[in-house]
């Protein structure tokens, strides 16, 4: 970002958290007049980056760019994997819901190819493989990685709760208690409990589905020692998150943190006004989520929709009642939980959300686990470069020796750059 840029998002972003400000307490008119402030600076919430706004000039009109979004949301196939459904039930009562795929019957020499390509001609051992995702997505960003091990491992894709097909939290709507990282953790166990209650597991976890992990290992620390075989953490964090600029100068991440707690409050009380203007800010919200989850210029725009569509889903309130566990996160020492086993760490190295640095503060902190940082990558890599992250998760399920032999796997996505291994 140019010095000129830089500062006209630093003026974006304190225009926009100081209208919204102001609209707090002016009641309800007031509110309507600056909803599409608050919807476009909300969508940055959304998009992960919890501040700063990119603005795109739009060289196409306004209704063409409508019918194209119906067109991509009509034809993407992605989010179209599908298991057997299941529920498990958190402490506070809140539903989550879950999903399994089950392995293929063992083909014997009659391998697909697919099987032969992750893991060579053996069936996999008995091993379930857990996908957590991240903030204001859902099970479905593991869209790529699904589809490549369907069939071919056991694996549980779950919804976080207030996302995806999971019920609101029970203890946000009936107790307005606070959500906090150690809360996911709990509904982590719920959902291992009620899905995988006995045999080996793998748990990858994507942003906050890596922090859901580490609140799990700091709670219940023999379960990771007798159960867990392996972990992927990727585009993730074990605390000082209060310190990420998400690529703004100094002035703009300086207002949004100073501002921006109050101004969450009050948008999540008038969550229907809100909404109506993240639908009236629709290009603008479009143009946050690609600066904040892609790094590349060549991302298939059926793939942009797909994210779009995953974090246009999480409701405003969902989105403040979040932000805050991020700030008071911090699992440096759950991490010693794993280190006696295989550990791939990943990254993209253009990550604004989580960036790349704080993966390699966990390598450092996991002196044997694998440290992959890719290029030209971001916060959303297993959906930019899906075919490094399953390549990946391959490799380290053979390391975890739940397969015999790994293989390359191709054919999942789109070319992405070289992954740089430690």
């Amino acid at each position: 970002m140019s010095e000129s840029s830089a500062e006209a998002v630093a003026d974006v972003v304190q225009d926009v958290v100081a209208r919204a400000a102001v609209a707090s307490a002016a009641g309800v008119a007031g509110w309507r007049r600056a909803t599409g402030i608050a919807g476009a600076a909300i969508g940055v919430l959304a998009a992960g980056a919890a501040a700063g706004v990119a603005i795109e000039r739009m060289t196409v009109g306004r209704e063409i760019r409508r019918k194209a979004r119906l067109a991509l949301d009509s034809a993407g196939p992605y989010g179209a994997v599908r298991g057997t459904p299941g529920k498990a039930y958190a402490d506070d009562g809140t539903e989550l819901y879950y999903e399994v795929d089950e392995t293929e019957p063992d083909p014997g020499p009659h391998v697909s190819p697919r099987r032969r390509r992750l893991f060579g001609r053996k069936a996999p051992a008995p091993v379930t493989v857990v996908f957590c995702h991240g903030y204001c997505l859902s099970q479905d960003s593991w869209h790529f990685q699904r589809a490549a091990l369907r069939g071919v491992v056991r694996t549980v894709h779950w919804d976080q709760r207030s996302h995806g097909r999971s019920g609101r939290g029970a203890a946000q709507t009936r107790d307005r208690a606070p959500v906090t990282i150690d809360q996911l953790g709990q509904d982590l166990k719920a959902v291992l409990d009620a899905a995988v209650p006995d045999g080996p597991v793998v748990l990858v976890g994507h942003s906050m589905g890596g922090m859901t992990i580490m609140a799990l290992a700091a709670r219940f620390p023999e379960l990771i020692r007798d159960r867990v075989v392996a972990t992927a953490f990727v585009g993730t964090s074990s605390g000082r998150l209060g310190e990420v600029n998400f690529g703004l100068p100094v002035a703009g991440v300086n207002a949004v943190r100073r501002i921006l707690p109050g101004v969450l409050k009050a948008l999540g009380q008038q969550a229907e006004l809100v909404e109506k203007g993240r639908r009236a800010t629709a290009d603008l919200f479009a143009g946050v989520i690609k600066r904040y989850s892609f790094a590349g210029r060549d991302i298939d725009p059926a793939v942009e929709r797909f994210a779009e569509r995953m974090i246009e889903s999480t409701p405003i309130d969902v989105v403040a009642e979040f932000y805050p566990a991020f700030t008071d996160h911090d699992k440096t020492e759950a991490l010693t939980c794993f280190r006696d086993m295989p550990v791939l760490v990943l990254a993209g190295v253009r990550d604004l959300v989580t960036p790349s640095e704080h993966s390699e503060a966990i390598a450092d902190l996991l002196p044997d686990a694998e440290l992959v940082l890719v290029p030209d990558a971001g916060h959303l890599v297993m959906l930019e470069h899906p075919e490094v992250v399953t390549d990946r998760l391959a490799d380290l399920l053979t390391r975890a020796g739940a397969v015999p032999a790994g293989a390359t796997v191709s054919g999942y996505g789109t070319t992405s750059s070289t992954a740089r291994p430690r």
